[in-house]
């Protein structure tokens, strides 16, 4: 009945994204004394105002509540691969010098602070790190849809003991690799059905491909994208004292069906 009335989600007009992957925290991930410390570094308020605009809040799982966050005062250094001369990133075929002297020249601050830890980004991935890319870049940033960590997000931990989103509706953080966003229509309604106990139990039992140590689970993007979700109609309370009501109504179970749903969940 849940997929003869649901949608999956993968046919919702949604995306889901994982956070950027660094390959070494220690050097893209900063904490707030760090940040002003580069921040004072730079040579003039041109540079200083560009480099903060690289300096993006960033969320990680750990981060990420039932219903919110708890930001830890951390910091992304966003470096696409080619930067500053990302925007040419199709003509510009692999590792580029012309990139890392237009780097050094235009955001010296961040570019020395980056150089401290040349040899360790570069042992990175050495397949990739300063043949693909450059050493001082990130080493996955999202080149598809970078554009939206700017946007309203859903923002979720991957293995969880119980749902954790946040909806991030100024699109103010950026994600770390261990959070996935999820952006697109109807994020808020999302939000709260995916909250619900009814929906976590169905996503448990049906979808989740098993359980993780004793009460663990986990919303693998392939898994997340079968769950059957209604549509949303305008007479639902999205409330959460009402929203597992709504999702009987709009599933619509019997008596008998939501007694058993009660006692199983």
């Amino acid at each position: 009945k849940i997929e003869a009335i649901g949608t999956p989600l993968k046919d919702w007009n949604v995306n889901i994204y994982r956070g950027i992957l660094t390959g070494y925290n220690d050097a893209f991930i900063i904490d707030k004394a760090k940040k002003e410390e580069i921040l004072a570094n730079c040579q003039s308020e041109e540079e200083r105002k560009k480099t903060d605009e690289l300096i993006r809040p960033i969320l990680r799982g750990r981060d990420i509540k039932r219903y919110g966050y708890e930001f830890a005062d951390l910091y992304l250094l966003f470096i696409p691969w080619h930067f500053p001369l990302h925007q040419r990133t199709p003509e510009i075929k692999g590792a580029s010098k012309e990139a890392e002297k237009a780097f050094e020249n235009q955001y010296p601050a961040i570019y020395n602070h980056l150089l401290q830890y040349k040899e360790e980004l570069s042992n990175r991935n050495k397949a990739e790190t300063g043949i693909r890319y450059e050493w001082y870049a990130l080493q996955r940033w999202g080149a598809n849809y970078w554009e939206d960590f700017f946007k309203e997000k859903l923002l979720y931990s991957e293995i969880v003991r119980e749902p954790q989103f946040f909806l991030d509706k100024n699109g103010q953080f950026f994600a770390e690799a261990t959070t996935f966003i999820m952006t697109g229509e109807n994020l808020e309604y999302l939000y709260h059905l995916l909250h619900s106990k009814t929906i976590t139990y169905f996503f448990k039992t049906f979808y989740a491909g098993g359980g993780l140590g004793s009460d663990g689970y986990r919303y693998k993007k392939v898994f997340l994208e079968k769950l059957p979700i209604p549509k949303p109609i305008l007479s639902i309370s999205l409330e959460e004292s009402a929203i597992e009501n709504s999702i009987y109504k709009l599933y619509g179970f019997s008596e008998e069906e939501i007694k058993f749903i009660e006692n199983q969940k």
